[in-house]
């Protein structure tokens, strides 16, 4: 069936926008520089929560985790999970602020990888245009013979070579990490859609900054550590990174931190581990606990006057969120993360 544009309400605003008969709701909005709001991109925060007033979609996802069955009762859907059928009418919340770098699909060819960890790679891709982003943003990739398009932080810094990096962790039951590690060959072709996400490095500030990850969380911040070494902006800033494994064999940071040059700022970096068993049996002498503990012991009482990034599984993002926004103050303009689920 061929394409077409359909044209997307929002009620009770002046805002209207044409999005592709087969484009979400929420990317059609984020194309034409709409800023629905949204984290994941793919179901599971519920964030771009909308009703539908007037017209016909296509629910891509209807059980998705996104929705609560108090959602479903009163009639919400995702926009992220939404492809328009008709012209519609939706209610939907839509925020001032503008979308930086506004997301287009391009092609992609893998070049190769390099084993970060027995579970843990930065695979490393070639576009025959610039590669425009925001440090912390992801790209949706779509997979072959794999429903639905999956999340990928970027690793790297924007570039005109078309380079893009991602750091991935192959998941144990996961069908698309077991295509990207153990299927996709060098020279492959791949589709991404890109950029997204809002936890991106902001330049408004002089605070000094912390970086929080646990898992492949690491590729947003290794992102943007490598945007804060090379920017004069953050020249005379101190920066922490701090990163949560399970066991020592999951620690990566001195390989990846050992390639920065930051000439300009003070890099203070802290990993720990939260497998006791794992810890003694590979002789870890670094700190044994949760990777928000451990920020909560070397920050304490100055944590408000810092600018925070994290990234990683939601039980992390959720300790970290509690202990910098409820624990300590911290206000809500200077904490940064997108939810992934």
């Amino acid at each position: 069936m061929p394409q077409e544009n359909l044209k997307i309400t929002v009620e009770q605003t002046n805002t209207a926008f044409q999005c592709a008969s087969d484009d979400s709701i929420l990317r059609g909005a984020l194309r034409n520089s709409v800023s629905m709001p949204y984290e994941c991109n793919s179901g599971g925060c519920g964030s771009c929560k909308f009703e539908l007033v007037e017209g016909e979609v296509e629910e891509l996802w209807p059980d998705a985790p996104g929705l609560s069955r108090r959602d479903l009762r009163k009639g919400k859907k995702l926009a992220c999970q939404c492809i328009p059928k008709t012209d519609c009418i939706i209610k939907a919340q839509i925020n001032a602020e503008i979308v930086p770098n506004v997301p287009k699909r391009i092609s992609v060819t893998y070049k190769g990888k390099i084993q970060l960890t027995n579970d843990m790679a930065e695979f490393r891709f070639q576009a025959d245009q610039p590669a425009k982003f925001l440090a912390g943003q992801f790209a949706m990739f779509t997979l072959p013979n794999i429903k639905g398009d999956r999340a990928y932080s970027m690793s790297n810094i924007a570039n005109e070579a078309g380079y893009w990096q991602f750091i991935i962790k192959k998941m144990p039951d996961g069908k698309a990490t077991h295509y990207l590690f153990n299927e996709l060959q060098a020279g492959d072709e791949l589709f991404i859609d890109t950029p997204f996400g809002n936890a991106y490095l902001r330049e408004d500030n002089d605070r000094d900054i912390v970086l929080i990850a646990g898992g492949s969380g690491l590729s947003p911040v290794v992102s943007i550590a490598r945007s804060i070494t090379m920017n004069d902006v953050f020249a005379g800033r101190k920066v922490y990174l701090f990163y949560g494994g399970r066991g020592p064999q999951d620690i990566c940071t001195p390989q990846l931190t050992e390639e920065l040059n930051p000439l300009n700022i003070e890099l203070v970096c802290y990993d720990a581990v939260s497998d006791e068993k794992l810890a003694k049996a590979d002789n870890w002498n670094g700190p044994c606990c949760f990777i928000h503990e451990l920020v909560e012991k070397k920050l304490g009482k100055t944590m408000p006057d810092y600018e925070y990034y994290f990234c990683g599984p939601p039980p992390m993002t959720e300790a970290v969120q509690r202990l910098v926004m409820i624990d300590y103050q911290v206000p809500f303009e200077q904490v940064h993360f997108d939810r992934f689920f």
